[in-house]
């Protein structure tokens, strides 16, 4: 399909439908997915249940199959209501939902008793249903800009917390060493990072008084450890907020907060005056 041609009225009545939620038809729909989404998830999740599945295996099959051909359909409508489908293929959204399409027909490719284990890991794939909610998530591009801001810092605290592990982990295995379970200083490392990060597993524990000392101060080092990356992206959400808010102030425009979706490479985001996408150039009302 070339980039410039322009879509039959059908596929730009499903490209209206699908990829935007300003029309009634289109919230309808968007409302419709996320239940369905919300749904195969909960399927998912009785499955994994073993005396549920024993008892109702078939009508969750069924139920399974449903939602699986639900998908495949949206998939393909996707496909062939954009100009350019390898844009929509290779996005993020494409592959989370090619992902959370297959694995109900590959465990059918992939037949026989001594494949049976990575038929249930292909169906696992199906978990990746709950990413598609990201569409429903508008404040999420705000998050995704505060992370990305902050990344470079929270990349040197990183950077610094593991040069910490190591430097402790080593210190523990010579304080403890062989019989307190410090068995080598990666085991040690380990054993740092998980008292940071959490209250600890409790599978390795000092015993001597030296031991016991330094492990308090890992314990009290990981209150600050939690709070600081916290801190740095609060910091730039906040400041987000401020800069708009200055923005719209001086402009004194309005939020632009339409869903208009581009024909061909599917991008989203434009103003609501906007005639032309902001990526391709493409004409976003044909």
């Amino acid at each position: 399909m070339k980039e410039d041609e322009k879509l039959s009225p059908w596929k730009h009545k499903i490209h209206e439908i699908i990829y935007e939620a300003d029309t009634p038809m289109g919230k309808l729909f968007d409302i419709i997915l996320f239940i369905i989404i919300i749904f195969s998830v909960i399927l998912i999740m009785l499955e994994s249940v073993k005396a549920i599945d024993a008892e109702y295996h078939e009508i969750l099959f069924v139920l399974e199959w449903i939602v699986t051909i639900f998908f495949t359909i949206e998939y393909i409508a996707r496909i062939i209501s954009i100009r350019k489908p390898s844009a929509y293929i290779f996005s993020f959204y494409g592959i989370i939902d090619f992902l959370s399409t297959i694995p109900l027909y590959i465990s059918y490719i992939f037949a026989g008793s001594q494949v049976l284990l990575a038929v249930r890991a292909f169906r696992l794939l199906r978990v990746f249903r709950i990413l598609k909610l990201a569409r429903f998530l508008g404040e999420a591009s705000q998050l995704k800009r505060a992370l990305k801001a902050s990344r470079a810092k929270i990349t040197v605290f990183l950077f610094a917390v593991l040069i910490a592990s190591v430097m402790m982990g080593t210190l523990m295995y010579l304080v403890e060493g062989d019989e307190a379970g410090f068995t080598s200083i990666p085991t040690s490392i380990y054993w740092t990072i998980v008292t940071l990060t959490t209250v600890g597993y409790g599978d390795i524990a000092p015993i001597t008084p030296q031991g016991q000392a330094i492990a308090t101060i890992i314990m009290l080092l990981g209150y600050g450890i939690i709070a600081v990356p916290t801190g740095m992206v609060t910091a730039e959400f906040s400041k987000q907020n401020r800069d708009n808010a200055s923005n719209l102030k001086e402009s004194g425009s309005y939020v632009h907060v339409n869903t208009q979706c581009c024909p061909t490479c599917s991008k989203e985001g434009h103003r609501d005056d906007a005639t032309h996408c902001y990526n391709c150039g493409s004409i976003l009302n044909e």
